[in-house]
């Protein structure tokens, strides 16, 4: 055991087991614990920003070895936490022993060997995500291999203006990724039997009711809301999909696209199919209206990952907020590394919780990752605003909420924002130029929705059992097609594969209803921030951009952190204590009624 788990362990056992519990030892307990969290977390954060931007075996080794001492910091703490079980507790106490509770998304049991494990497993999962490549030998008998990144923009080429990828070349990228996580499969699988110890440990039936028990409401009732809040967006997909189904069989034909099925995976420009931007030129509603190619104009600009950046801070400070710290420029990974393996996928990070804040991103100059930058700089600036406060409250009023901040500004990247930087040559003039903003928009947004739903369906099922490892792919596309309509790539596919792994956050243990409750929050949030800001007219139309108003309302939110359960925060903010899918049909109220007109006579739905 390390030397500082050893003082941790004869710190915590200090309080004689006969002697009952306090409150003032409660109180006593949680101060002591956000100095000993705050240590072990920063140790922890730097060892993942180092394997994160630094793959190595050795870096894996290291961030595992720190896992392990939180995990078993964590396991000994929450035990010790359950003396106070019942008493009658200051707010902020009882606060801090919930998020105690709740706070690893791996919890890990007290063996220690199984602990050890687990950390390894957890590395070595994303280190193989990092690390993967698809590889085959060309016709000069040299191994030709192609990484994510690699292998993504293929994907994006499927409406290349000048050279789209073929129905072929898709196909092959797509098959190529999903070859790289058969590897996964019996880790995951461990992974899965040594968390589920570790909840259990932690008072939950498994892993899965464990996050769901982060929502101030019990885990059962949560399931529900994610339904309800589903349902009242479900319309709106349908119509979408819908739409675009009946746009891509006219292109690819019916022997490849059915009328009545699921979508082929390949086909929407997306690895995971979770966004459809890229398809947007195959599904435009009119041509000829103003150009919406963004990439265009920031490569014409000579916009390079830095400047990119700075346009997503000049947002945030037009509001009110304060400039990003000088560290945050010398110490960010804004672009791949040449010569090391690096985990691209985009994330925010405060290292030391004391306001070092950075982003690790591989940034390409385009409109994608225009909106990637101010979802993570969301991140950032929540960070920014919560970090005096207890290490515990450092954290989002719920997941969803750190989620949806960024992609709340977003909604304000409105076409005359967009034309004041020249990024865009005129605005859209008529109905037609609003309807293919909308479509745009909802190819990104709307189409995100049920995969963001259903991909911690796919694990609560796998953490309680009912899918056994046997089924674990049969499952994933089950549910693909249950709430998605999107169909595997080339057919079915058989429990060889382990297609879950190829999306980063199932290796990563990565939670993900956070991104569907984004993508309903930054509707939310958008509509009450434009009401603080005194906008009138249609909800698409409005942009917050330089009004404080609107950025004092927000940074009152963000600067609660988890002090507060997240009706508060909500509160604080929106003035509503539930979470409310209405602005999104509010926002695209005008998309919908298009769509619903272009379906007649469609067979909407599927098999």
């Amino acid at each position: 055991m390390h030397n500082l788990l050893i003082v941790v362990a004869a710190l915590l056992a200090q309080t004689p087991a006969a002697k009952p519990a306090t409150a003032e030892d409660a109180k006593s307990f949680v101060k002591k614990l956000d100095g000993d969290l705050r240590k072990l977390y920063v140790r922890q954060s730097t060892a993942e920003w180092i394997k994160s931007t630094y793959i190595t075996d050795d870096t894996e080794r290291n961030a595992a070895a720190f896992n392990e001492d939180l995990m078993a910091y964590l396991n000994t703490a929450n035990k010790e936490a359950a003396r106070f079980k019942g008493l009658k507790l200051d707010a902020e106490t009882e606060r801090m022993l919930y998020l105690l509770r709740i706070s690893s998304a791996l919890p890990a049991p007290s063996n220690a060997e199984k602990r050890t494990e687990l950390a390894s497993i957890a590395a070595r999962l994303e280190g193989l995500y990092g690390k993967g490549k698809a590889c085959k030998t060309g016709k000069d008998g040299k191994q030709v291999c192609r990484d994510l990144q690699e292998l993504s923009d293929v994907m994006g080429k499927i409406a290349d203006k000048k050279k789209p990828a073929s129905y072929d070349e898709l196909l092959e990228a797509w098959s190529s990724w999903h070859e790289t996580s058969k590897e996964m499969r019996p880790l995951y699988e461990r992974l899965v039997t040594l968390s589920n110890e570790g909840a259990r440990e932690f008072g939950s039936e498994d892993l899965g009711q464990l996050w769901r028990s982060a929502y101030d409401m019990p885990p059962a009732d949560f399931e529900k809301e994610t339904d309800r809040l589903w349902t009242q967006v479900k319309p709106l997909y349908d119509d979408l999909h819908c739409y675009v189904r009946a746009k891509l069989a006219k292109k690819y034909g019916a022997d490849k696209v059915s009328a009545t099925g699921g979508i082929p995976a390949h086909l929407l420009g997306n690895m995971w199919a979770q966004e459809w931007a890229n398809i947007y030129p195959l599904v435009e509603p009119y041509q000829g209206q103003s150009s919406l190619d963004l990439k265009k104009q920031l490569v014409a600009q000579k916009y390079d990952p830095q400047k990119l950046v700075k346009l997503g801070e000049r947002f945030f400070t037009s509001m009110g907020m304060d400039p990003l710290p000088a560290t945050f420029w010398e110490r960010s990974q804004f672009v791949k590394p040449p010569g090391r393996d690096v985990v691209c996928h985009a994330s925010a990070w405060d290292v030391t919780f004391s306001n070092d804040l950075r982003i690790k991103m591989c940034i390409k100059i385009d409109e994608e990752d225009l909106i990637t930058v101010h979802h993570e700089l969301g991140h950032n600036y929540y960070f920014q605003n919560y970090y005096t406060k207890p290490v515990l409250f450092q954290q989002g009023a719920n997941d969803g909420f750190h989620e949806a901040i960024g992609d709340a500004l977003t909604l304000s990247i409105t076409p005359e924002y967009l034309k004041s930087l020249k990024l865009i040559d005129a605005l859209p003039k008529d109905e037609k130029g609003l309807i293919n903003v909308q479509m745009k928009d909802a190819l990104e947004k709307i189409a995100f929705l049920p995969f963001g739903r259903m991909i911690d369906q796919w694990r609560w099922d796998v953490f309680t059992g009912k899918v056994k490892p046997a089924d674990y792919n049969k499952h994933w596309w089950a549910l693909r097609l249950k709430y998605q309509g999107v169909a595997p790539a080339g057919g079915a596919r058989g429990e060889d594969f382990f297609d879950p792994g190829a999306k980063y956050h199932i290796p990563a243990n990565v939670p993900y209803m956070r991104y569907f409750l984004a993508r309903i929050l930054q509707f939310q949030f958008h509509r009450a921030m434009c009401q603080a800001a005194g906008h009138k007219g249609p909800l698409h139309t409005c942009s917050v951009y330089g009004n404080k108003e609107a950025g004092s309302k927000l940074k009152a939110m963000l600067a609660m952190g988890a002090s507060k359960p997240w009706p508060d925060a909500l509160e604080a903010l929106t003035g509503q204590r539930q979470m409310d899918a209405t602005a999104i049909l509010d926002y695209f109220q005008p998309l919908q009624a298009w769509l619903k007109e272009q379906n007649k006579g469609q067979q909407c739905g599927w098999q």
